[in-house]
């Protein structure tokens, strides 16, 4: 891995992406992390390049990729970036799971069902396709990008420009592949091997006069959808079936501008696994017990998005108007006298939200030293939940009454609006000093209506050819996951064994937040790359998610009180054949009383986080990640590489946490010449190579549903094929 973080390499690493295509990634490179902290050319430079004449149409969309960049801030921020060749090096190559992918940047943490904490949050990332802002599943665990599609990829964490709002732990901007870059032709792709894994993909792409497209499918089957709730080598009841398309369908309007579709859907169905030797709380009927291996529980996440986007350039302005609509759709279907003997409840979740979306971002240099971004964001959202449910009649004790199930319905729908517009000016002071300041107005409306005006400034100082400094301050204003708040009517529930511990109630309010942020990096002779990150954030309305229900579906809170900091350390090594990183962070997230969603938690424990900071339950204090490739020749390579973790939280009021854990994962690449078949691309990978048994979560602690297990040794055997 080489880590581009010298003043000077990033100066000409963001003056060939600006200004030629062909020096756009070095071919050493394989994983570049590196705060942003590039003094950039004059704002004039990156607006004002002269179209060229023809409609060619790698030429002219190669263009139009450089503007795109423009509309986009590259200074003050941590950013870890994801090439193509970077992601192909990864144990599972284009089959790893994008949180997978994400494990390997500095200051994120594992959890389960997929779900990843950046420096201390929960989730709270943004998604963004070639600038373009997706809005978030309902999903906790099945992903819904396909890596495949992805031909680069930044993540950004820190204090953000004004651009960024909304979710901010982290931003995933990825640039997608594309038929005017790659030409006509595809890849057929077959991977599998343990816990009955097998993957099929296909990519079609190409171009043709002034149309290009990019279209990707993949297909997946296994007997481990979700982490074994026990350490046992095989889970009972845990098989998915995973479906994924993505597309992007783009036309030349003329030498300055291009219209693009964008689409994608998601069709996960699992099995929820089972957690045998569990002993049922209730009766059903004339039946008392139940053995909690037969356990059928099933859950269906579906997704779909469509953009349409117009980009170009008129006058000095660089400009992106984009228009679209996401669907996103969980139901939970119970084993219903299991559930009832077990939890007292059986209930059919069901939760869709449908979100439709207006983007604007522009681009204008005024003089030589300043460019002035601006833009606007508007999101309308239909939000549907419904629980119905069988409880049975329970005294005031919440001892049951009877043995007879009864129905109850609880549904809500709700509409939601966001705006929010923004103005930054990215100012060249000196040639080695360069400072990013604006200011966001957001405003959201749904259960509460809250707005925010948030300042932010970063700056960047090239302090040596070697030696890059850069600080910044955001503050952040953060509306809860609309897709995520499913109300709960209290009164129901009363007398039922599905009564809820309280009947305090406050509405989930959006967060706001004070982000620091300093970072220094350092490139040591022509190998090494050393980079060190602070940040600390005090938070007012911190929002947390937990899994409160059976069903896997995350539902969120407000503690009135946040505060988390932490550090980071960063290490790239890139000589030849040899590639190499090591990531290490330290941090700290404690929360304090309770403010929102408080019939979720038991009287005790509510009253102790009231007067109590308290760990959340993501927090761990330590996390490391790494990875090392040798390329023995032109066709083969060796690697691995491996995440560390301290233990999450655990037990009353996360007052705990669980031991360390260690994954190591290995790979070997080889491309082959066979006869009738031409060149493939081999791919054996072994994940948690040494076989190690650990607990990403043992049940316990504030919102934790049940067990989660790390994966167990497998082994897996791929290969590509171009055409």
């Amino acid at each position: 891995m080489h880590r581009k973080l010298s003043a000077s390499s990033l100066t000409v690493a963001l003056g060939c992406l600006i200004h030629t295509a062909a020096c756009a990634a070095p071919t050493t490179t394989t994983l570049q992390h590196a705060p942003s902290m590039t003094a950039s050319p004059s704002p004039a430079a990156v607006s004002t390049e002269t179209p060229a004449l023809t409609l060619d149409t790698v030429q002219v969309s190669a263009r139009l990729d450089r503007a795109r960049n423009a509309l986009s801030p590259d200074t003050g921020t941590s950013q870890t970036v994801f090439d193509r060749k970077a992601i192909r090096q990864l144990p599972q190559g284009d089959n790893t799971p994008l949180n997978r992918v994400l494990l390997q940047a500095p200051g994120v943490v594992q959890d389960s069902f997929g779900q990843l904490h950046v420096r201390g949050d929960h989730a709270n990332l943004q998604y963004r396709i070639d600038g373009i802002i997706i809005p978030e599943s309902i999903s906790g665990f099945g992903q819904t990008l396909d890596v495949r599609s992805i031909e680069s990829m930044k993540f950004l964490t820190g204090a953000l420009p004004a651009q960024f709002g909304y979710r901010t732990a982290g931003v995933i901007d990825i640039t997608a592949k594309s038929g005017a870059a790659l030409g006509n032709g595809g890849s057929f792709g077959l991977y599998g091997g343990s816990f009955g894994t097998l993957e099929p993909s296909l990519e079609l792409h190409g171009n043709q006069g002034r149309w290009s497209y990019y279209l990707a499918a993949d297909y997946l089957q296994s007997d481990v959808g979700i982490e074994n709730p026990t350490p046992s080598r095989h889970a009972i009841h845990d098989h998915t079936n995973q479906f994924k398309t993505f597309g992007y369908v783009s036309y030349l309007v003329n030498a300055t501008t291009r219209a693009g579709f964008y689409f994608g859907t998601t069709d996960n169905r699992f099995q929820i696994p089972a957690n045998p030797g569990q002993q049922p709380e209730f009766a059903y009927g004339d039946t008392t017990a139940f053995d909690s291996a037969a356990l059928r529980e099933r859950q269906r996440e579906t997704t779909r998005f469509g953009v349409f986007s117009l980009q170009g350039h008129a006058a000095d302005t660089d400009y992106r108007i984009a228009v679209g609509q996401r669907y996103t759709g969980v139901d939970f279907q119970p084993d219903v006298i299991g559930d009832l003997m077990f939890n007292g409840v059986a209930s059919v979740v069901a939760r869709g939200n449908r979100a439709n979306t207006l983007q604007l971002d522009f681009s204008t240099p005024l003089g030589a030293a300043h460019l002035l971004r601006y833009g606007l964001y508007v999101a309308r959202e239909s939000a549907a939940s419904s629980n119905d449910s069988l409880v049975f009649p329970a005294n005031a004790d919440g001892e049951q009454t009877s043995t007879t199930p009864f129905a109850v319905v609880d549904d809500h729908r709700k509409r939601a609006r966001t705006v929010g517009a923004y103005v930054q000016d990215q100012w060249q002071v000196a040639d080695a000093l360069v400072v990013n300041y604006g200011l966001r107005a957001d405003r959201y409306d749904a259960w509460v209506n809250e707005g925010q005006l948030s300042p932010r400034v970063g700056l960047v100082w090239n302090a040596t050819a070697d030696t890059a400094i850069h600080a910044g301050y955001a503050r952040y204003f953060t509306p809860p996951d609309t897709e995520l708040i499913a109300p709960t009517d209290i009164a129901l529930y009363a007398g039922t064994t599905n009564a809820l511990p309280s009947d305090r109630s406050g509405d989930v309010k959006a967060e706001r937040s004070n982000y620091f942020d300093v970072g220094v990096s350092r490139k040591l002779g022509r190998h090494w790359t050393l980079g060190l990150d602070a940040y600390a954030r005090r938070v007012n309305y911190l929002q947390d998610e937990g899994q409160f229900g059976a069903a896997l579906v995350f539902s969120p809170f407000n503690y009135a009180r946040g505060r988390v900091h932490g550090v980071e350390f960063s290490a790239s090594y890139a000589n030849g054949a040899w590639n190499g990183y090591f990531n290490v962070a330290q941090s700290r997230a404690l929360g304090k009383g309770v403010i929102s969603g408080q019939y979720n938690f038991d009287a005790d424990e509510l009253a102790w986080i009231d007067t109590h900071w308290v760990h959340l339950d993501h927090d761990q204090k330590l996390e490391a990640s790494g990875g090392l490739t040798w390329a023995i020749n032109a066709d083969t390579r060796v690697g691995g590489d491996f995440v560390y973790g301290s233990g999450l939280r655990r037990g009353f009021a996360n007052t705990a946490s669980l031991p360390p854990y260690f994954q190591l994962n290995l790979s070997l690449q080889r491309g082959l010449r066979l006869p009738h078949l031409g060149k493939l691309d081999m791919r054996l990978a072994i994940i948690n190579a040494l076989d190690r048994t650990y607990a990403l979560r043992d049940g316990s602690g504030i919102g934790v549903g049940a067990p989660q297990y790390g994966p167990r040794r497998g082994l897996y055997l791929g290969f590509t094929r171009d055409f």
